[in-house]
């Protein structure tokens, strides 16, 4: 009775060795052959630019550059700043709220800024807390007696806090779904009564019940939202400090000089975000353990903390406000891109006209195009490997569920530029497919982990049935998993899209300039002036993902139209 299940088990584990070991080749090799493509040039050594001897010269030139440390400093302060309030809001949300009808309601609210770039919800909050923005002219000047704009460094500010209002307003959403799919697994209700006939409140009987497990299943996705707020680079060249700057905007602009022995110096910096990256990460595990300790010592104190409405009532309040701020942020840019004359204090444009949409059309629409085909392209990609993997291995999970994460564990900055170094020392010109195959890289992992839930929980009695019926595995696949899940097939493919249309970084270095799309020209307007000219391409960025998921949404409703089961 034991040979047939050992032998089952040894097939199982060998697919899903396969499985890993291709997630490995897809994710793993691309961005150890980044890294390894900065390694060479920061110590001075790559041919194609004339570096033909190892020497330590490049990093004695990086610590000479003006207010280096700073740059590094601020880089970790705001990503640490940024996770730790993201993990307090996101954390004491679902410990206060979590099964409540207040609680859905604003999980439908946060849900679609997944769709919203981080570029696109930077600039949303620069047009509305800027000197001359939207808040400062509704209470000016009865409120402040501004006539004019007032001289406040807001955004750009340098301590960052603008930076960090912005991760932070992108990142809680993030982390909040990534928290529910965990929460799912987890004995709620039971854990919730258990704890309260003991006395606990809900903040102190989620923490000592749930906490540590819950924690334990988001932990991958909190060292994702970590490094990147080390890391950014667009968020930060529209909201952080300009001199310095970040120490990834630095090395963008040093990877981006006409001088090509820049190429070395900005390798020595991406080598040095590198150890930023990794001393942040180191600090946060120096965290993790201080939090372990006091809710070690809040467990064995007995207290039971009952008074807890102001703490649940700040997180309700932050969460909903992620939201208010991008949406109002979002219809402001919309108004900026049809407004006439509109002075300051004027809390309304004096006219509307759509001149500024029909002069700038023509100029976005080469741009608009490089962005929907590398889009479509990289999300159908994605979505075609993620149905091979997880029809092979039946689930993303273990190793290979670890190795999904491994592109957003690094910092970008260092790996895409790495790849570019690679690519200009194999004599290789930028082109389409190049920029498409690093955005596939970033892809591949969020529809993956989008499809795996939907494809695990799918009730395997209808492929049984299917089998009795003399189907194949192959027509079993075609004929009712694949329409069974086209709603989450569908929904995977517009998280996908939405991801290749945030990508700046990535376009930018490989594309090296003549590969354009809407997040990269939008990012290059972010230091002009023309508020119109920001709010079309700030809003186009933002609809594109916001019509794919409603596309995606409409979908099924319109194929299985006589169907009514099918369309859930």
């Amino acid at each position: 009775m034991g040979r047939p299940t050992r032998i089952k088990a040894l097939q199982t584990g060998s697919r899903g060795l396969t499985t890993n070991t291709l997630l490995a080749l897809i994710l793993g090799l691309p961005i150890l052959a980044g890294v390894a493509g900065i390694i060479l040039p920061a110590f001075g050594y790559l041919p194609a630019l004339g570096g033909s001897r190892v020497t330590l010269d490049h990093f004695a030139e990086l610590a000479g550059q003006p207010h280096i440390l700073r740059s590094a400093l601020t880089g970790v302060v705001a990503g640490l700043a940024t996770t730790c309030t993201v993990v307090a809001i996101v954390g004491t949300f679902l410990a206060g709220f979590a099964g409540t009808p207040i609680f859905s309601r604003i999980q439908h609210l946060v849900s679609p800024l997944l769709a919203v770039p981080h570029a696109a919800a930077a600039f949303a909050l620069a047009f509305l807390v800027a000197p001359s923005g939207f808040v400062i002219r509704l209470v000016s000047p009865e409120l402040t007696g501004f006539t004019r704009p007032p001289q406040w460094l807001v955004p750009n500010d340098p301590l960052a806090l603008s930076m960090v209002a912005g991760l932070i307003t992108k990142e809680a959403p993030f982390l909040f779904l990534i928290a529910l799919a965990a929460l799912s697994q987890l004995p709620l209700r039971q854990s919730r009564q258990l704890t309260a006939a003991l006395g606990y409140g809900r903040l102190s009987g989620f923490l000592v019940s749930l906490w540590p497990a819950l924690y334990r299943q988001m932990r991958l996705a909190v060292f994702a939202v970590l490094v990147y707020s080390v890391s950014v680079v667009d968020v930060a060249i529209i909201l952080g400090p300009q001199l310095p700057a970040t120490l990834p905007v630095r090395i963008a602009q040093w990877a981006a000089d006409d001088d090509l022995r820049a190429r070395f110096l900005a390798s020595a910096a991406a080598l040095l975000q590198l150890a930023v990256v990794l001393a942040a990460v180191v600090i946060w595990l120096l965290i993790e353990r201080i939090g372990r300790f006091v809710l070690a010592r809040l467990t064995y104190s007995g207290r039971r903390l009952r008074n807890d409405a102001v703490p649940r009532l700040i997180s309700a309040f932050a969460m909903a406000a992620c939201a208010a701020l991008i949406f109002v942020g979002i219809a402001i840019l919309g108004v900026w891109s049809i407004a006439g004359l509109w002075q300051f204090p004027d809390a309304w444009p004096a006219k509307l006209t759509p001149q500024a949409w029909l002069r700038t059309l023509p100029q976005l629409w080469p741009a608009l195009r490089t962005t929907i085909a590398l889009a479509l392209s990289s999300a159908s990609l994605a979505l075609f490997l993620a149905v091979l993997l997880l029809h092979r291995n039946g689930r993303a999970s273990g190793t290979g569920h670890r190795l999904l994460y491994l592109p957003l564990l690094l910092p970008e900055i260092s790996f895409v530029f790495g790849l570019q170094i690679l690519i200009v020392a194999a004599g290789l010109k930028p082109a389409f497919g190049s920029v498409l195959a690093v955005h596939f890289l970033f892809v591949l992992p969020y529809v993956l982990l989008s499809l795996a839930a939907p494809w695990r929980e799918l009730d395997p009695r209808f492929e049984r049935i299917a089998a009795g019926f003399g189907k194949s595995a192959l027509q079993t696949l075609l004929t009712v998993r694949l329409p069974l899940l086209l709603r989450a097939c569908l929904t995977a493919f517009a998280v996908g899209f939405s991801v290749s249309v945030s990508l700046y970084l990535p376009t930018l270095l490989i594309g090296a300039g003549r590969l354009t799309t809407i997040a990269t020209e939008a990012v290059a307007l972010s230091s002009g002036g023309d508020r119109r000219v920001i709010g079309i391409h700030a809003l186009v960025q933002a609809s594109l993902p916001f019509l794919v998921f409603l596309i995606a949404s409409l979908a099924p409703q319109l194929l299985f139209r006589k169907r009514r089961a099918m369309r859930t």
